[in-house]
This record gives structure tokens, C-alpha cells and sequence, in this order.
């Protein structure tokens, strides 16, 4: 259990410029490849993604609820923002279970789906299934370069060295399927997620990835630490103990 003055100070930790309500434009082409149009996401501070992932608290949902309720002198429609943080919260520990494995993801969502309401649980496949595999593949393509940058070449072919089928899984099922999809997350909050999931395995040289990947999509280095430390103090609870070694601090990429 996690009280709600930590659960308030997590929160707390991520900048104020990034925390209030609007919206976020994401260009299409920023995972499928078409230059045209764009989406747009609503904008919430992301701070219980990274705690849900990094150590599953189905306190937070609730937590974050009451957040919300509490927004409504400010016009905030509850349930579709309710919503909104149920539907991110399932795809953020179902884009981390590629990380943190799926047997730890299914008893997260397990959690979450015994405190849900059950007007805010999802009932069809967010992904669409009539899309053929080499589809996903070009997809893959184009958001592992959007997050790895000039380092993606250099990456891919590390994985496709030290096995073939590792540089296929990762390119078309890790990252066209699994991390391309946005129409529920932005690929900002994904690199988020897989953030937080990494710290929680500590895993250094994937966390150096997926930190510098963050700042390619979009967030300032006080956001990337702020991530960085909500997940460190979640799975702090666990009795973690964290060296400098194993959680590498955020480097600058400008």
C-alpha cells in the first residue's frame, strides 16, 4: 500500500510545465510512416504511468481519480478523463511487458481490472489485426528510428548480429506492433513507460536507450529526470538499492 502524501509527492516531482491540461500534437509520421495529418493527445501529468509500471500499485489508478474529481471546478469532464488514464495505464504496462515480462504484466492488469468500474474497462482489441505482419515490419522501421536516431543503424544491426531473430522480433513486434501503436499513448508516454519498466529490471545500457529516446520525442532533461526518479523511489518499495552504475543518469543529446 502507498500513501497518498507519497503518492502526491511522485506527482509532484514532474515539472509543472508539462502537468497542466491541453493537448499534445503528434505527427503520424512519426511511427507509420505517412507525412499527412497528425494526432492529437490530451495532455495529463504522466507520473502515474511511471509509477504503475515501474511497480504495479493499484492505489494509483484511485489515487489518480481523485485527482481528477477534484478538477472539476475547472470544467474537467470526469469520465473522459477517467477514461483516458484507464486506457493509458492498460497500455503502458501492456508496452512494458516486452521489458518486464508478460507474466508480471497480466497480474498488473489483473490488479487494475479488479478496481476498475467496469463502464471504463475495455471490451475489443485497441490494435488493428487486419494488418499484415510486413505492415508492421515498415512501421517497426520507422518508429525505431524516430526513437534511436543516428544510433538506430548502429542498434539495429547489434541485433540482428547477435541473433536474426532478435533483430526481427524487436523491429516488427516490439516496435511496429507493440510501441508503434499510438493511438492511445504518444510515443512521448512510451518511452515513459519503457523507462520505468527498464529501472525496475535494471537494466543500464536499456535505460541509456530508452532516456535519450525520450528526448528525441520531445521532453526537456528535468522531465527525463523526473521520470527517472519516480521510478526509482516506486521501486524503492520493494527494497530496491540502486548504485550509480545501474541507473545512468540523463545525458544531454543537444
Amino acid at each position: 500500500m502507498a500513501s497518498s502524501l507519497f503518492l502526491k509527492r511522485l506527482k509532484s516531482l514532474y515539472p509543472v510545465r508539462a502537468a497542466t491540461n491541453g493537448t499534445i500534437h503528434v505527427p503520424v509520421s512519426s511511427h507509420n510512416g505517412s507525412s499527412s495529418g497528425g494526432r492529437i493527445f490530451p495532455r495529463r501529468n504522466p507520473w502515474y504511468l511511471v509509477a504503475a509500471v515501474a511497480f504495479t500499485i493499484p492505489d494509483i489508478f484511485q489515487y489518480e481519480v481523485r485527482n481528477i474529481e477534484g478538477e472539476t471546478a475547472h470544467g474537467v469532464d470526469v469520465k473522459q478523463q477517467t477514461r483516458l488514464v484507464a486506457r493509458k495505464m492498460r497500455e503502458a504496462l501492456f508496452k512494458s511487458g516486452l521489458t518486464s515480462g508478460y507474466p508480471r504484466v497480466i497480474n498488473s492488469l489483473i490488479a487494475l481490472h479488479d478496481v476498475m468500474p467496469v463502464e471504463f474497462r475495455e471490451t475489443a482489441c485497441t490494435r488493428d489485426t487486419s494488418v499484415s505482419i510486413n505492415e508492421y515490419e515498415k512501421r517497426g522501421a520507422v518508429c525505431f528510428q524516430s526513437i534511436y536516431g543516428q544510433t538506430a543503424e548502429e542498434t539495429q544491426n547489434l541485433l540482428d548480429r547477435i541473433y536474426p531473430d532478435m533483430g526481427w522480433f524487436s523491429k516488427t513486434i516490439g516496435y511496429g506492433l507493440t510501441y508503434g501503436h499510438t493511438d492511445i499513448l504518444s510515443p512521448l508516454e512510451t518511452s515513459y513507460s519503457l523507462v520505468a519498466a527498464l529501472i525496475a529490471g535494471g537494466t543500464p545500457r536499456q535505460i541509456t536507450w530508452h532516456l535519450d529516446g525520450a528526448q528525441r520525442s520531445g521532453a526537456t532533461q528535468d522531465e527525463i529526470r523526473a521520470v527517472r526518479q519516480i521510478a526509482m523511489e516506486v521501486t524503492g518499495l520493494s527494497r530496491i538499492e540502486w548504485t550509480p552504475e545501474s541507473v545512468p543518469e540523463v545525458r544531454n543529446l543537444e
